[in-house]
């Protein structure tokens, strides 16, 4: 059964830095070697939007609000996602969502909370 356990949130001072993960398991090699994944947040009152996205070549995308100051990666041979945060703003507090997309599939983490304070 395919499983996501999520860590890394939490509450920080601005200019602090925060990393979260999202390590899968139930997920066979291949299927998590071709996958899209991203980083998506919702802050309170807004929509989902995305942070940063990898493709399966390792290409990536960011929103321009976080470019120079977060990266995403992964690693293949643990079946996890990342995102390292860092010169973190109070802009960036939200919850955070795990998001995984293979062929059809289209996998959503549980949110994980970020609050940055002034």
């Amino acid at each position: 059964m395919f499983s996501c356990r999520r860590s890394g949130g939490g509450s920080v001072q601005a200019g602090g830095s925060l990393k979260l993960s999202c390590t899968t398991s139930g997920m066979i090699w291949s299927t998590f070697r071709f996958s899209r994944m991203g980083w998506y947040r919702q802050a309170p009152g807004k929509q989902r939007e995305l942070v940063a996205e990898i493709t399966s070549d390792d290409d990536t995308n960011y929103q321009d609000s976080v470019k120079g100051r977060f990266t995403i990666s992964r690693d293949n041979a643990k079946r996890s996602l990342y995102l390292q945060m860092n010169s973190l703003e109070p802009g960036d507090t939200a919850d955070y969502y795990c998001n995984i997309k293979y062929g059809s599939w289209d996998y959503w983490g549980e949110g994980t909370e970020v609050t940055v304070s002034s």
